[in-house]
């Protein structure tokens, strides 16, 4: 799915929702897959000047799961680290969006190179 607009950040909580909802994740849980979902958009968007994010069911074993992938050709991230810790934003947000973002899923990734953008994966499991 393609992130050019405001209305795009909408369309992912939206398909994140219902593939949730197709899997059966609780309600606690597609709650929280759809605020990561939200959260990463928005920066794809923000942050990335706009970009993809690709959603996939996994399977491992009995267990499912759902991933999504976002990529963005921004200005990348030139301290990973230090955006991930809470209360660190270069906007006028609150600094929780990444961190906050990673507590709320089972697998946190995140790549970016300055000057070539950042991708970030996410999966939550059921």
């Amino acid at each position: 799915m393609s992130i050019q607009s405001s209305a795009d950040v909408v369309l992912v909580r939206q398909a994140v929702r219902q593939w949730a909802v197709e899997l059966r994740f609780s309600l606690i849980d597609q709650t929280k897959i759809v605020t990561a979902a939200s959260e990463l958009a928005r920066n794809t968007l923000d942050y990335g000047g706009g970009g993809t994010v690709k959603l996939e069911v996994l399977q491992d074993g009995i267990r499912q799961g759902l991933q999504l992938t976002f990529e963005d050709k921004g200005p990348g991230i030139p301290d990973i680290e230090l955006a991930l810790k809470d209360g660190f934003t270069t906007g006028n947000g609150l600094g929780m969006g990444l961190s906050g973002t990673k507590r709320l899923v089972n697998e946190f990734k995140i790549v970016s190179q300055v000057g070539e953008g950042t991708c970030v994966t996410i999966t939550k499991w059921k």
